[in-house]
């Protein structure tokens, strides 16, 4: 997947670094805008990792043309969080944007056993999560700074936060969520700068499909809502009422008051190229880097599911809960970076 982003033809203005073992995190450049990628998957088979990478490539593609100007370059840097143990130091280096992945195992790495259902095999060492959490705090103090996650760190978030607590999701809600279920919007979130916009595409203003793939909800504590905002919720097993589980949580805004700045989802709005996506998992397939059961899983959503009106509400979902957000996020630099620099148009013509 990462092979296009490689060509030659696009290292003016995008560059993406694996932090593989003996390499060290690349010192500031003043013609770098920064972006770490926060690795969360241990190894296991995935295609989110390559995906967000790719999306920020493509984020960053719609503005070559002011990074090549202004002689600047998106730099994406990949931090292998809980099995290399690389988590970045911010501020002592600072990125400007971090995007946290989706992974296996339990929310809380001091469960993951190898042996228990939610631990999914993995078992590790759970030394990275208190550098994880001081990173966390750091970008929340810093206005500057960006961080957007999916799935695995949306649980994380929430856990650093206190803000929920991990459910593993039982028989009585039909195990894993898996597919393109549909999430809610919650009554803050209809009247968010953002998610308003969002809404207003939405047939019932409300009510909204996602790409799922997750053994855990996460229940909101008593009192929870002092230090983040929920923006949506998954619905109960029958489809009648909200549920329980929070699904999206803003934990700050950017300084205009308009932008989630540091949010999370607990979904996969990376998985945005369909076709993209099925080559990548024939591929893993054929050299035998994954299951019978991992792939079909996979592909039976991408094919069954992500295919007309669902690919469109799939997509919108991605603009609104991710892909919009980085793209928000990059202009915002630029703005400070290459102030003269005329800006191209919106991403996606949904948003307006």
């Amino acid at each position: 997947m990462l092979e296009r982003i490689n060509d030659p033809r696009h290292r003016d203005f995008f560059q993406y670094l694996r932090l593989e073992e003996g390499i060290a995190v690349p010192e500031p450049d003043a013609r770098h805008i920064d972006v770490a990628i926060l690795d969360m998957n241990h190894s296991w088979p995935n295609i989110g990792h390559d995906s967000l990478v790719h999306d920020m490539f493509e984020v960053s593609r719609r503005s070559s043309g002011v990074l090549r100007t202004a002689g600047l370059k998106v730099r994406v840097v990949s931090f292998d969080i809980r099995q290399a143990l690389r988590v970045p130091e911010h501020p002592v280096r600072p990125f400007s944007i971090y995007i946290g992945t989706g992974g296996p195992g339990h929310l809380d790495p001091h469960l993951n056993d190898g042996v228990s259902l939610e631990s999914q095999g993995i078992e590790e060492d759970p030394s990275w999560e208190q550098p994880l959490f001081r990173l966390f705090d750091d970008i929340v103090a810093d206005p500057d700074a960006t961080l957007l996650g999916v799935c695995h760190t949306f649980g994380l978030l929430c856990r650093w936060s206190g803000v929920a607590r991990v459910s593993l999701r039982g028989p009585e809600k039909g195990g894993k969520s898996t597919g393109l279920p549909e999430n809610v919007l919650s009554r803050s979130a209809v009247e968010h700068p953002w998610f308003s916009v969002f809404a207003g595409h939405l047939s019932d203003g409300q009510t909204f499909r996602v790409l799922d793939n997750r053994l855990f909800d996460l229940i909101p504590e008593k009192d929870a809502w002092h230090s983040a905002q929920p923006i949506a919720f998954e619905f109960t097993p029958d489809g009648s009422e909200p549920g329980e589980g929070v699904t999206m949580i803003e934990f700050a805004r950017d300084a205009s008051g308009t932008t989630p700045r540091v949010f999370a989802v607990n979904h996969h709005p990376e998985i945005v190229d369909r076709e993209h996506a099925m080559t990548v998992l024939d591929e893993k397939y054929a050299r035998g880097e994954v299951t019978r059961q991992w792939y079909e899983e996979r592909s039976n959503t991408l094919v069954s599911e992500m295919t007309g009106d669902g690919e469109r509400a799939s997509r919108l979902t991605s603009e609104y809960t991710l892909i919009g957000l980085l793209d928000e996020s990059l202009r915002r630099l630029l703005d400070r970076r290459a102030p003269d620099a005329e800006e191209p148009a919106p991403l996606a013509s949904a948003r307006s």
